[in-house]
């Protein structure tokens, strides 16, 4: 974790600078709260090659699913023969059914990393990385709005008296199922919108119908034992990531799934609205060339007396009457032209 405390605490420290600098109250709640926020922007955007490698490893499982069921119809009797064979499907395709996990597992050593780091700088002062005992100080007992502690979750909630901090469950409770709509949003936009029809049916595609309960329900348990601070970071980070991928899903959608349907019925309507149609596109932007003869003509070969003639003598050469017509010198008599010229 040590390696992970002093990249997350510099990054909330450069934030909570930017936020003090700005005019926020450098020891109030709603600065760290947003230095929290800024971290979590740094690390998706940092995470964006591994998304996209997700994205082509989970499209083209999705195109190979009907080959899955081929080898399973070939080899469904044997199960270690099919695990071979897809898995050299899988190899010579190219991708990684594990792929699509990269992300969330890159994720969780820094949500633990930064649910420690808070936890123990609001219980024990304890700096990690760069933080110092002061900032530590700080960041533990910052409150947002001057009520509600960063590090208050919903069951160990701060208390007034005998009386729980209502705030805090309030903050948390939405937190918590803010987290848990937007993964399962997540999930449901990959499989409703970007997953071919023969998809839907297979081992895998009831391994993400598992995931898209499986998954939302364990984050919502496990989320109100989560200080706010940590929400606000698991939070945000499902957002962007169901952002981002709606983004992509609309622009660039897998063949053959809703979303490349959907994308090719907005590119008509453009069109249309341009007031032309794709083959009037096609004949503006690529108009067709002048026909041109194949081959050139070659002029005809001339004797020398035929050169010095004036091509209007040529064209209309004069009659002469029948026996007193001269003969032509031939080509190369030098003898006759010579006699004419005299």
């Amino acid at each position: 974790m040590v390696p992970l405390y002093y990249i997350i605490s510099a990054v909330l420290l450069g934030w909570h600078k930017l936020f003090t600098v700005l005019g926020l109250d450098p020891k109030g709640g709603l600065s760290w709260a947003l230095s929290i926020i800024g971290l979590t922007l740094v690390i998706r955007a940092a995470l964006i090659p591994l998304f996209v490698k997700q994205i082509k490893s989970s499209r083209n499982m999705q195109l190979l699913q009907p080959k899955v069921k081929e080898l399973q119809k070939k080899y469904g009797h044997d199960r270690q023969k099919l695990a071979e064979e897809t898995m050299k499907l899988y190899k010579d395709a190219g991708t990684n059914p594990f792929a699509s996990c990269l992300p969330i597992l890159l994720q969780m050593p820094i949500f633990f990393a930064l649910f420690r780091l808070l936890s123990q700088a609001a219980k024990a002062d304890k700096p990690h990385g760069f933080l110092t005992k002061e900032k530590a100080h700080e960041f533990g007992h910052a409150k947002i709005f001057g009520q509600l502690p960063i590090d208050g979750n919903f069951w160990a909630s701060r208390t007034w008296g005998d009386t729980p901090h209502a705030g805090v469950m309030i903050v948390a409770a939405i937190l918590v199922l803010a987290m848990t709509a937007t993964t399962f949003t997540t999930q449901r936009q990959l499989m409703a919108k970007n997953m071919p029809a023969e998809a839907m049916s297979g081992p895998y595609a009831q391994q993400q119908k598992m995931l898209l309960y499986i998954l939302p329900v364990a984050f919502g348990l496990g989320g109100i034992a989560f200080p706010i601070g940590v929400l606000l970071y698991w939070t945000t980070s499902n957002l962007w990531t169901m952002g981002q991928q709606f983004y992509v899903i609309r622009n660039n959608p897998a063949p053959g799934t809703p979303a490349f349907t959907a994308k090719q019925e907005r590119d008509k309507a453009k069109a249309a609205r341009h007031g032309h149609t794709a083959t009037d596109t096609i004949t503006e932007a690529a108009p067709e060339p002048e026909q041109r003869p194949s081959t050139r003509q070659q002029p005809k070969r001339q004797s020398r007396s035929q050169r010095r003639t004036g091509p209007a003598n040529r064209a209309t050469p004069p009659s002469k009457p029948d026996g007193q017509a001269k003969s032509q010198p031939a080509e190369g008599d030098t003898t006759n032209e010579q006699g004419d010229d005299k």
